[in-house]
């Protein structure tokens, strides 16, 4: 089958400019590229236009195209070495415009998109989280604490690089990837990968670093003394600049994140800022009412309670919860009345109690309620 000219396969106009004619190539780069349309004839097609681009985008080319079509590239010899055998362009890198297309590891022509400046660039070092255990006063308060720490950070003989003496790498000759070439049924492809030998990065050295090994970095144990602010909670995070991994080519080190496990306490339950406890009284402390002496997140408060106070009412003590480290608030203080039957009954309590009994209680309301709904 003849082939298509060029200028249609890429649908522009023969006096197009070079910026058009890549235009052009990228529209049909993506509608028929073999990883993304799936159709029979898109392999074929994205391979015609592969060639298209191929002879329009370099000048020489282009200029013989114009002037003799087709024939300008036929092999009268038969193509004993196999560069033309239908595509006269198979050496042509399309790694770049593939890597801008696709942004790199797209398919079979770019599979890796890298090169020197991305692999050279000061990247900062990973964050590590580090789990530390306190009580629950010390989270409602505050307090300082000495952890120990296990990090890598920049090796000081070599300067964080690995090695001494820096030249340019043999492999790659200094673009920090390799091109290869591969002949399959649709012509020749080329890949672009990672050099292996300086990963990526268009750099060697003469001698590798014997203290990190060539990493540029090594494992140290630190002690940090840490201010842990009043009001933390049970899974919160506090974050120490700068005392995570150490950076990439330069970069900074990462950042320490440290994750807070409260122990519960025996008594003070803890819901946001507020304090709940459950607070033992006798029936004669509800019936004819006392005062109890509190101890909140603030210190000792006397709290009232009112006679005829029913068992699980709820009573606030406010502005005496837990300061909050980011608004400076504080949470309230609740008591939870939680009454106290005795087990051990003295012969005088007992009767005292039965004396209680026969009194006219069947005149207050909450018996009359009971009373009715239970007729």
């Amino acid at each position: 089958m003849a082939k298509r000219d060029y200028y249609e396969v890429l649908g522009v106009s023969k006096d197009a400019t070079e910026q058009e004619i890549k235009s052009a190539f990228r529209k049909k780069a993506k509608e028929f590229h073999p990883d993304v349309n799936k159709s029979p004839d898109a392999a074929d097609k994205f391979k015609e236009a592969q060639e298209a681009y191929a002879c329009l985008s370099d000048k020489d080319n282009r200029a013989k195209y114009d002037k003799y079509g087709h024939a300008a590239f036929e092999n009268p010899t038969g193509g004993a070495g196999g560069a033309y055998q239908g595509n006269p362009f198979g050496n042509f890198d399309f790694g770049d415009i593939f890597d801008d297309l696709f942004g790199g590891g797209f398919g079979s022509f770019s599979s890796f998109n890298t090169g020197r400046g991305s692999q050279n660039r000061a990247r900062k070092g990973a964050d590590t989280l580090y789990g530390i255990k306190i009580d629950f006063m010390e989270a409602v308060y505050g307090c300082k604490k000495d952890i120990e720490i296990e990090y890598y950070e920049k090796c000081d003989d070599c300067d964080g690089l690995g090695g001494h003496k820096e030249v340019t790498c043999d492999e790659c000759d200094g673009r920090g990837y390799i091109i290869r070439q591969t002949n399959t049924i649709l012509g020749a492809i080329q890949t672009k990968s990672s050099c292996s030998a300086c990963n990526g990065k268009g750099k060697v050295f003469k001698t590798k670093c014997n203290t990190c090994r060539g990493t540029g970095k090594i494992k140290v144990n630190k002690t940090l003394t840490i201010d842990i602010p009043a009001g933390i909670d049970n899974g919160e995070q506090l974050r120490i600049s700068g005392k995570g991994e150490v950076g990439v080519n330069g970069g900074p080190n990462g950042d320490l994140y440290l994750q807070f496990r409260v122990t519960p306490h025996e008594l003070y339950k803890r819901d946001g800022d507020d304090i709940y406890i459950d607070l033992p009284v006798t029936i004669t402390d509800l019936c004819l009412g006392c005062k109890k002496s509190i101890m909140t997140m603030d210190g000792e408060v006397e709290l009232k309670i009112k006679e005829g106070t029913q068992p699980g009412e709820t009573l606030r003590i406010k502005g005496k919860g837990i300061n909050n480290p980011d608004s400076w608030k504080k949470g309230d203080f609740y008591c939870v009345i939680k009454l106290i039957i005795p087990t051990d009954l003295s012969r005088k309590q007992k009767n005292l109690l039965e004396e209680l009994d026969e009194t006219d209680l069947e005149d207050d309301i909450v018996f009359k309620r009971f009373r009715k709904l239970n007729k």
